[in-house]
């Protein structure tokens, strides 16, 4: 019995186990299931160790996987039996002397990959050959070279790994490499590629940070579109900067090339999740074309001169400002040492004024503040009310339209390059790529907004 179960019940247990049992239906079985809430047919397929024993998960012919309680099932039934084999093929990847030499580097996202159902977890294809084999069309773009820096979620990337991406980017480049590419997790994306903005200077070939919204197991995923942009980008763009490469609409009609100090995650799920904020993508990019949008941007060249400043001060830190905020807060980060405070503020730039001595007995011990906004679209202006000419005054220093998260990151970077606080105010007003702007173009804020005649119209002639 312990066998049959291992081998016919992977990862069920408790009363979902006894119901399995109870119909004759084993992992990997076609069944029709009855329930109270329909009929479903699908393969059954194993639970993550660590889930519950409430339901059976079913892959239903669309490719999605659902899950039925077992309370409303009244009937089942097996009607075949076929076990999966979820490993990527590996084939080797052709090389075709008439193609750039493509560089893909891993962080650990999982641009391709296979599900692991034991535990649930997503296992990345990374070797050319299992890429080749996953997503087949990149060996008309590229001669792919790949290698692993390191393997983490993005939540857990830092400054650390910021520096290793940075020294391995500038060794590429100085090999000869005609583009590079970096496969990352997309809920920190942004920050490593405003980290590499920094870092990396003057590059000669794009450089182009990709992830997926969608794992590649799913139908709907965009990992294999994302990573056929990304390759083609890197190898083919005239464009020579740091970009984030993901879905434009919700369709795979075309991907944007977003500079990397000016994007940002905008929704939690949808495959159209980056924005370009407070300005214009700086291109499109298809299977076929690569279209720029933005007519001032660094081109390529035949060179291998680049700028690596791999740098970054660990004491730094974001405030979000909120209505009453004690400052105690700002108290005992300066007390720990931090050296830089990064504050997002509400309206043009303000905060309560139960702030300024904490913020003043900063400034006396050696912190230094800047100030960005809440709005995240838009500029600080501190010289329209009385509160932000006290924070002025006060040695508050505004960034511009520097988003938040970029702000945080180029003061840590900042930081690292130099200890004088006259030099380091002086390069995070010093754009060093667009970070901050003269203006914002008429149609860098555009949010629609359902329900409306004009924008309901729009949305049913090109849709999302």
């Amino acid at each position: 019995m312990q066998k049959e179960t291992k081998d016919f019940f992977q990862g069920y247990k408790g009363e979902a186990l006894e119901s399995l049992k109870k119909y004759n239906v084993r992992v990997w079985g076609q069944a029709e299931f009855s329930t109270t809430r329909g009929q479903f047919f699908g393969t059954v397929l194993p639970r993550a160790e660590n889930e519950d024993d409430q339901h059976i998960v079913l892959k239903i012919s669309t490719g999605y996987n659902i899950g039925i309680d077992i309370k409303t099932i009244t009937g089942a039934k097996e009607v075949g039996y076929k076990k999966a084999n979820y490993k990527i093929p590996e084939k080797e990847f052709p090389t075709n002397e008439g193609l750039p030499s493509v560089k893909l580097i891993g962080t650990g996202g999982t641009i391709a990959s296979r599900l692991d159902y034991r535990t649930g977890a997503v296992i990345p294809a990374f070797s050319p050959g299992e890429l080749y084999g996953a997503v087949p069309e990149l060996a008309d773009y590229c001669n792919l070279t790949t290698e692993k820096v390191f393997a983490v979620f993005s939540e857990n990337m830092g400054p650390a790994q910021y520096i290793q991406l940075a020294k391995a980017i500038g060794k590429e480049i100085e090999k000869g490499i005609d583009g590079i590419v970096i496969a990352h997790g997309t809920d920190t994306l942004h920050h490593t590629a405003s980290a590499l903005s920094f870092m990396v200077q003057n590059s000669p070939v794009p450089i182009v940070l990709v992830g997926s919204q969608r794992s590649s197991d799913r139908p709907s995923s965009d990992a294999a579109l994302n990573l056929i942009h990304a390759v083609h980008t890197a190898g083919h763009s005239d464009i020579a900067e740091v970009m984030v490469c993901m879905f434009g609409p919700t369709s795979d009609e075309y991907g944007f090339l977003h500079r990397g100090t000016r994007v940002r995650k905008m929704h939690s799920s949808y495959r159209s999740t980056f924005r370009t904020i407070g300005d214009t993508p700086v291109a499109t990019v298809t299977r076929d074309k690569i279209t720029p949008i933005k007519k001032n941007y660094n081109h390529r060249r035949k060179d291998r001169n680049v700028n690596i400043y791999p740098v970054f001060n660990e004491k730094v830190t974001m405030i979000y400002y909120y209505p009453h905020m004690n400052p105690e807060i700002i108290d005992t980060l300066v007390d720990m040492g931090y050296k830089g405070i990064i504050i997002v503020g509400t309206g043009l730039g303000h905060v309560n004024r139960e702030l300024y001595p904490a913020i003043e007995r900063g400034v006396e011990k050696g912190a230094m503040f800047f100030m960005t906004l809440q709005t995240i679209w838009g500029y600080v202006h501190m010289y329209v009310y009385d509160t932000g000419r006290d924070l002025l005054a006060k040695g508050v220093v505004p960034l511009g339209n520097m988003l938040p998260e970029v702000a945080f990151v180029k003061l840590g970077w900042a930081l690292g390059m130099y200890d004088d606080p006259t030099e380091v105010k002086r390069l995070m007003l010093k754009p060093v790529n667009e970070e901050i702007t003269e203006r914002e173009p008429y149609n860098g804020y555009l949010v629609y907004q359902g329900g409306v005649p004009e924008v309901e119209n729009f949305i049913k002639r090109y849709r999302k």
